[in-house]
């Protein structure tokens, strides 16, 4: 089984820009987990980090968004960053079958920096980096 981007639905409401994605992944969350709540696993599909604090209320600075704070965080669960400039991103895990994730994923944000498009080509980088990091050695 390979991932899949299975929707993805942008709107604005004000000023405010709101894209959301299901993302499939074929391995299980605490498999996908280091990769949206840690530097090295956001740097192998996402953007460079130069700070993540993990815990509510830590600094995170996303060298593609900019800097803030963790604004949620639930183990194996949940990942929110709130950066200035960049909005707030939100990674929602949840099981899905035996072996598989389901990622939730919102980013609201002002401006036309971000697009569905620029966030489906970093999903398709996501499934292809934990079908990299989950093969035997």
């Amino acid at each position: 089984m390979t991932g899949s981007i299975e929707q993805g639905a942008s709107r604005i409401q004000g000023s405010t820009h709101i894209l959301h994605f299901l993302v499939r992944l074929p391995r299980p969350m605490e498999s996908v987990w280091p990769a949206i709540s840690t530097p090295e696993g956001l740097a192998g599909w996402f953007t460079a980090v130069d700070v993540l604090e993990p815990r509510l209320g830590g600094a995170v600075t996303l060298r593609e968004l900019g800097s803030g704070q963790v604004t949620a965080w639930d183990v194996d669960r949940v990942a929110e960053y709130t950066v200035e400039g960049g909005g707030r991103i939100r990674f929602h895990l949840e099981r899905d079958g035996v072996e598989g994730s389901a990622l939730r994923f919102t980013h609201e944000f002002q401006g036309e920096q971000e697009s569905e498009e620029r966030w489906r080509t970093r999903f398709e980088r996501l499934i292809e980096y934990l079908e990299g990091s989950n093969k035997p050695a």
